[in-house]
């Protein structure tokens, strides 16, 4: 297994086109560390460069402390599995996961040992033998870690490997990969633009957009503590609400003014924003889960207009009306369920509240 880390390392395509922008992260030796963002973001420029697929245009990779910059793909002791999983359709499973050893020529007792072993470890065994056009899904998935494992890498790279799955294999995948990794404890990069994915799976994300790191951290801490905008706004479904405020001291309280609404901020939250009061400059970002409905009344709260009501079980998605242009979402729990057009009551969970910096998209707490 490896270490891997990225320090200050850049992507410059033919020059101008910068790919990926000082980025810099750890991941540690046997952790599950996943590449987050958006189709375009540089994730797959990273994964090429971490694989020695693409030339470092500034920065260093190191495995273990040492700097593989130079070093060749067949040198770094990687092994990846992709979205099409590329296995192949005239050879049965125990020759797709034995096709990488046969190719560095290994003893053919020993690849036939590595290639049970894998088969056993991937519940396989039953459909060594079997021809691989009539697979499910799930298992040309297996299959194809199975040939990667095989080789005992230092570092598996995973790249978008179920996103192309219907949605419920997909969620059952998630979890099947996920023990799968943890029992092999091999040192894993998940890429994925799916952010289901990486909460449900990674140990640690590093969150990418337009080619610069924007936060790294636990599923959860990047979920309670978005860095900036960005982060707040990608993470969580349905995502995070913002709407530009001012915060105003009156007295000793203070308040949230926006065009639509006006609340007074509790004893747990003025503490901490106290000191932007005045300032024009700012969003406040509030997740649907956080916005509290009521059909009657409640201290402090402010009334808007239902828009749109989406059942989804046991949670309801409402769509509640700012302005003619802006919607504010709240997701609730039990059987609430206003009509179009009903008047409700809304609070908000203090706690969970956020203030951004317009002009910079920082989470105002990491200024402080």
């Amino acid at each position: 297994m490896a270490c891997v880390e990225l320090r200050n390392v850049w992507k410059i395509y033919g020059g101008e086109v910068e790919a990926v922008i000082d980025a810099s992260w750890e991941c540690q030796d046997g952790e599950f560390f996943s590449i987050l963002g958006p189709s375009g973001c540089g994730k797959s420029s990273t994964l090429r460069m971490i694989a020695g697929l693409e030339e470092i245009s500034r920065g260093e990779i190191l495995f273990n402390d040492q700097v593989v910059n130079k070093l060749p793909p067949s040198s770094r002791n990687i092994a990846m599995v992709f979205e099409n999983w590329a296995l192949y359709p005239n050879l049965t499973v125990y020759e797709n996961i034995a096709f990488p050893l046969r190719v560095r020529k290994m003893p053919k007792d020993e690849i036939d040992r590595k290639v049970k072993e894998a088969a056993e470890f991937l519940n396989l065994t039953p459909i060594l033998n079997s021809g691989v056009r009539h697979l499910s899904g799930g298992e040309m998935q297996s299959v194809s870690i199975g040939r990667a494992i095989v080789r005992e890498p230092a570092v598996l790279i995973m790249d978008e490997p179920i996103s192309h799955l219907d949605a419920g294999l997909r969620a059952r995948m998630r979890d099947e990969l996920k023990k799968q990794v943890e029992r092999l404890h091999v040192t894993t990069l998940y890429i994925t633009h799916d952010q289901v994915e990486s909460m449900a799976m990674a140990d640690r994300i590093a969150i990418m957009n337009l080619g610069e790191i924007q936060q790294v951290g636990t599923p959860l801490d990047i979920y309670y503590h978005p860095r900036n905008d960005f982060v707040g706004g990608f993470i969580g479904e349905p995502p995070m609400n913002f709407i530009f405020c001012e915060l105003l001291q009156e007295g000793d309280q203070l308040f949230i003014v926006t065009p639509a609404f006006r609340m007074q901020l509790d004893d747990e939250g003025k503490p901490q924003f106290q000191r932007y009061s005045g300032s024009s400059k700012l969003k406040l970002g509030i997740r649907p889960e956080d916005v509290r409905v009521r059909l009657q009344p409640l201290p402090n709260s402010i009334t808007l207009v239902t828009d749109f009501v989406e059942p989804q079980g046991d949670r309801t998605i409402i769509s509640l009306r700012l302005n003619d242009s802006d919607i504010l979402l709240a997701q609730v729990l039990g059987s609430l369920r206003p009509d179009v057009g009903q008047p409700v009551y809304v609070t908000f969970d203090q706690r969970h509240m956020h203030f951004f910096d317009i002009e910079t998209g920082l989470n105002i707490k990491n200024l402080e």
